[in-house]
């Protein structure tokens, strides 16, 4: 058996936490100092802002007034997205640290997606959720390549001709 859960508030969260990860990314691109990660996180943003409008399109709960104007709206309350972001601003910000946080983030949401959606009776609904789990998941590859290219590892495109060398 399903746990009951209120579907519209399960997606007023879900448009609030996808704005918050847009946030993140958006304030981490700013300190970027290697333009491909910074790339990467503006990427990331513009698709975290496309997440939200993907849970903002099924949403039928108390409306939010204007979709364009929510998300560029100050962060209105506690982010953990955030909060974590500016623990390593204080502390001393680099990329290698800010792509692990994103590592970490979106490896969580994926799973917290995942489960949102098995308990999704509304196929409709549930679709959207999987749509931004598997998106999520694309956005945790794309962060460890990242990662990979910025720290000097092997690429995994690349194995092939060392192992064959």
């Amino acid at each position: 058996m399903t746990e009951k859960i209120d579907v519209q508030e399960a997606i007023r969260r879900s448009i609030q936490t996808e704005k918050n990860a847009m946030d993140f990314y958006r304030l981490a691109a700013t300190h970027m100092r290697d333009p491909e990660a910074k790339r990467a996180f503006e990427l990331l943003a513009k698709e975290e802002h496309e997440h939200a409008h993907w849970f903002f399109d099924i949403y039928q709960g108390p409306r939010i007034p204007d979709f364009e104007d929510f998300m560029s709206a100050p962060q209105a309350h506690e982010s953990d997205w955030l909060s974590d972001l500016e623990k390593i601003l204080v502390e001393n910000f680099n990329e290698r640290k800010a792509l692990e946080m994103a590592m970490d983030k979106e490896l969580k949401l994926e799973k917290h997606l995942r489960e949102m959606a098995e308990k999704m009776d509304d196929p409709a609904v549930r679709k959207v959720f999987i749509a931004n789990a598997d998106s999520t998941h694309n956005h945790y590859i794309l962060i460890e390549s990242e990662y990979a290219r910025l720290m000097g590892m092997v690429h995994e495109t690349d194995i092939d001709t060392y192992v064959r060398e």
